[in-house]
């Protein structure tokens, strides 16, 4: 079932054509003017230059041919302006379409005629290096996005592709070196076997890392020693394989339990470390064919373009003396996505910031033939979370805080927040607790996705822990007042009926139910899950306003509250949809 303004572009489509006129013109948008109508179509000054005509005349004989084909569906028909076409639909059409809602699962939305497959790259830790604010938007928008192009239909399969095969984890051996030198893993003539259990846990090495980088960029030589046994680790040395995946292991049971607590999960978890043959292969392909050339000892590809109006550096593949970097990682992944997947589209969800190092590995994946023409490579950048001064997101001394302890300081305020409203006092704990969780992720996941992805944003939660406003707890406050309202008619035995649209308040309620298969489209085609956001808030406030002016268990004429009870339960329908891919979970009570 296609939405409203889609059936009625179709409808002013076909009368530009029957005037002569390109189909494109016929387009029908939401109006601007909402006192003059609920939509607009703007076509008729378009063909008004191309014919030579008088606009408003043009408009006219549009109004006329869709009046003499579907009169029963325009309440009123109107020009304004120059030549702008006003639409107002009837209250019976809205009743059929809302009707026809309820019984579709999909509550109007179509899933894709043809599914492709679809990969999307989120996430993307390091080993060894605790999750913090920085990663926090990658997770949240990567994983509304696997939500959204799913449930549209597509193969979607999400990837963290994790940080193990870099220069760090010659670092961490170096470092680990230094403090335990007597370990079988530092015995160059060792074939093991090692001991099972990891020689340092989770906290230790996520306190060796920084102090490792920081000996490291301070003196050449000892990021000399840490290259060098990036170089040994990636060439197969069996305590230095044996000692990696005892980081790897322990930093991804981490990992799971960071993820799990925002309600975020991936299909896979393959790290860079997972392309390694491929990584080997592909290089020496590429050698030999030519595409390749050496650059100060380094091994790199050209990405440059003659149209490029800024410089594009080449690609570097290959350190000199050995060692892989990002990019042959990537290409390689590119590869194995493309032909183990099959994947027609990738989308990388990371910083806006490493947009050079997409735009060169894109490149090169297509130079090289790693990709088809029409395979689609983008690069899905975001921006930063700040604290209230305008900076990235910090502890109160100043360091980065860990995603975890973020999540806690937004529960506590979540928990501090509830209390103070009053809300949920009756609930038994454990539901309490369950509130309060899901009032903190709903704040957390609200407050990032509700923002242009590709804008900075202040992070304030005071202000986001609030259930007023454009927020998180606003919204999952309004579905459980919703829920309640469900519960106690059917309590009182009142059961929903057929839909009728009578007043402006149902009507502008059902316009905006009927919308969001177009707000699914344009978040869909434009990777911006903050359409979503926006639809959630404004059904919230719409129906917030219809709450206020129809009472809904109190009405005494049956087949009027029958059809509010079917429109409330709609609402429900929608708000859960919505929510759900966002990745917001509405409590039964609050």
């Amino acid at each position: 079932m296609s939405s409203i303004r889609s059936h009625l572009t179709d409808i002013f489509s076909d009368a530009f054509e029957t005037l002569g006129f390109q189909r494109t013109l016929g387009h029908v948008a939401e109006s601007a003017r909402p006192d003059l109508g609920q939509f607009q179509c703007n076509g008729a000054l378009a063909a008004a230059r191309e014919a030579k005509q008088n606009p408003r005349a043009i408009a006219q004989k549009v109004i006329d041919d869709v009046k003499s084909r579907h009169s029963a569906i325009f309440a009123e028909l109107s020009i304004a302006g120059a030549g702008f076409v006003n639409i107002s639909v009837t209250g019976d059409f809205l009743s059929t379409r809302a009707n026809a809602l309820l019984s579709d699962k999909r509550l109007g939305v179509p899933a894709v005629a043809v599914p492709h497959t679809v990969v999307i790259d989120f996430g993307g830790p390091n080993v060894a290096k605790p999750m913090h604010v920085g990663h926090l938007r990658s997770a949240i928008i990567g994983d509304a996005l696997q939500r959204i192009v799913r449930f549209l239909g597509e193969n979607v399969i999400s990837d963290n592709h994790l940080g193990d095969w870099g220069t760090q984890m010659g670092m961490l051996l170096c470092e680990l070196q230094l403090r335990q030198p007597e370990l079988p893993y530092f015995d160059a003539s060792s074939r093991g076997p090692y001991p099972e259990k990891s020689p340092v846990s989770i906290a230790q090495l996520e306190e060796m890392y920084p102090t490792a980088s920081k000996r490291c960029k301070s003196d050449e030589a000892e990021m000399a020693k840490a290259v060098q046994a990036t170089a040994e680790l990636q060439s197969g040395r069996p305590g230095y394989r044996a000692l990696w995946k005892h980081f790897v292991a322990i930093s991804v049971a981490e990992l799971h339990r960071d993820f799990a607590s925002i309600g975020i999960a991936f299909d896979h978890w393959l790290g860079e470390s997972s392309y390694e043959e491929r990584m080997d292969a592909l290089v020496s392909g590429l050698k030999q064919s030519g595409t390749t050339e050496l650059s100060d000892g380094a091994w790199v590809i050209h990405v440059a373009e003659p149209a490029d109006q800024k410089e594009y550096p080449p690609l570097l593949l290959e350190k000199s003396g050995g060692g892989y970097l990002y990019a042959t990682s990537d290409l390689a992944t590119i590869q194995y996505r493309v032909e183990d997947f099959k994947a027609t589209e990738i989308l990388y969800v990371v910083d806006k910031r490493q947009d050079l190092h997409f735009t060169q590995v894109f490149r090169a994946a297509r130079k090289l033939g790693i990709v088809r023409a029409d395979d689609r490579l983008q690069h899905v950048g975001f921006g930063t979370m700040n604290g209230p001064d305008g900076k990235p997101f910090k502890t109160r001394q100043g360091g980065v805080m860990k995603l975890a302890d973020l999540v806690a300081l937004v529960k506590a305020k979540a928990l501090e927040r509830i209390k103070e409203a009053g809300v949920g006092q009756s609930l038994a704990e454990p539901e309490q607790e369950d509130v309060v969780n899901r009032v903190g992720v709903a704040t957390l996941k609200f407050a990032d996705l509700s923002n242009h992805r590709e804008s900075d944003y202040v992070f304030d939660v005071e202000k986001f822990t609030q259930f007023e406003g454009k927020t998180g707890p606003y919204l999952l406050y309004t579905a459980v007042r919703i829920k309640s309202i469900l519960r106690n008619a059917s309590q009182k035995g009142i059961v929903g009926g057929a839909i009728v649209s009578a007043t402006p308040r149902e009507s502008g309620l059902i316009l905006l139910l009927c919308s969001l298969p177009d707000t699914m489209a344009s978040a869909r085609e434009a990777l911006l899950p903050n359409y979503l956001c926006d639809f959630a808030y404004s059904l919230a406030q719409e129906f917030n306003r219809f709450y206020r002016e129809c009472h809904i268990l109190n009405e005494t004429d049956s087949a009027k509250q029958a059809s509010w009870i079917s429109l409330v339960g709609l609402v429900l329908a929608e708000m859960e949809l919505v929510l759900g891919l966002l990745g917001i979970e509405i409590p039964e009570r609050m």
